[in-house]
């Protein structure tokens, strides 16, 4: 087989995607399993804890903002009116600043329940994915230059640059970080990379978020989809077709 065909950077965005949508979601499953709704509790449950850890990985940096374009890109297959009043109960609840240009941040309460999100995960990840710290170190790297090469990518081409992304990347990893909570959060921005640019290719194709989540299987999905691998290929080319299937390979090997 020719690597350098078969794995070329649109063709491997394809491949890769649902390996790390797994990764993600087995990792935030696991967390919600083994402490996270008692955690939420502590701090007034799902109504005061969501969009915290939507966006945890740019609100639990002190000072980070998610401003209202990043809000609206992450939560756009939602209803934006139910989004609002939801948002509104979180103020309420004092976990979220709302900012007069319409960005929020997290309070001290909000900054507080996101330190020990952060060390809930660190638990979970180290449970999760025990016995394949090697895979996770090398999925860290290459994860962490994929983060990178897009935020350098988005600053070259602004206009092209997606909202999502830019709302929850780079991700707030302070010194002693532990390994897996950093790639979850690299798993986890690549994943709304990815969003954005799906977004871009049913906007092209003159779809909204509702009509294209009615979209049946057929031709026009798959035009989407093959142009969401176009779009979303970009930053894999700072890897070698062989890295490539190295970071499919180690995916695939993850629990969960």
């Amino acid at each position: 087989m020719n690597h350098a065909v078969e794995l070329a950077p649109h063709r491997f965005a394809g491949l890769v995607a649902p390996a790390v949508d797994r990764a993600v979601a087995a990792a935030l499953d696991a967390g919600r399993r083994r402490g996270g709704a008692e955690l939420g509790r502590r701090y007034g449950g799902p109504a005061a804890t969501g969009f915290l850890v939507e966006f945890r990985t740019r609100l639990a940096e002190p000072g980070g903002i998610v401003d209202e374009p990043g809000f609206a890109a992450v939560t756009r297959y939602r209803d934006p009116a139910e989004c609002r009043r939801a948002l509104d109960k979180q103020v309420a609840y004092g976990t979220l600043h709302r900012l007069p240009d319409g960005g929020i941040a997290a309070t001290e309460r909000g900054l507080a329940f996101l330190d020990e999100l952060r060390g809930l995960h660190a638990e979970v990840t180290a449970e999760l994915w025990a016995g394949h710290e090697e895979r996770v170190v090398r999925l860290v790297e290459a994860f962490g230059r994929l983060v990178a090469y897009a935020l350098v990518l988005d600053a070259e081409q602004p206009a092209a640059a997606g909202a999502a992304f830019a709302a929850t990347a780079p991700p707030y990893e302070p010194d002693g970080t532990p390994a897996g909570v950093l790639l979850l959060d690299r798993l986890d921005a690549l994943h709304h990379h990815r969003a954005d640019a799906h977004a871009a290719a049913w906007t092209a194709a003159g779809h909204t978020a509702r009509s294209v989540a009615a979209l049946p299987p057929g031709p026009e999905r798959l035009a989407i989809d093959l142009e969401t691998d176009r779009r979303a290929a970009g930053p894999y080319g700072a890897l070698t077709p062989e890295e490539r299937l190295t970071v499919l390979a180690d995916l695939a090997a993850l629990p969960g």
